[in-house]
């Protein structure tokens, strides 16, 4: 398999900021202490996973790659080879 893209899509940007940003939230929350706003911190990590989620499944993800072949395509060259 070829070199990866490392994640360098609109939807893996998104869910990473939005997931950060929630890190964030909950990292502070716990410096005041504050059960709830952690809590809404990590809810906000699950939202950025379900964000960046939904953004790869509308198109905005990686897209497959038409340079990797099956197993089956590499059986069947094999065989005629």
């Amino acid at each position: 398999m070829a070199a990866a893209a490392h994640g360098h899509t609109p939807a893996a940007w998104t869910g990473v900021t939005i997931a950060f940003i929630g890190f964030a939230i909950a990292g502070v929350a716990m410096i005041l202490p504050s059960v709830l706003l952690v809590c809404a911190g990590l809810a906000v990590v699950v939202l950025g996973g379900v964000v960046g989620k939904a953004m790869a499944m509308a198109g905005m993800g990686k897209q497959p790659s038409q340079h990797v072949t099956t197993v089956e395509e590499d059986q069947a060259a094999l065989a005629a080879a």
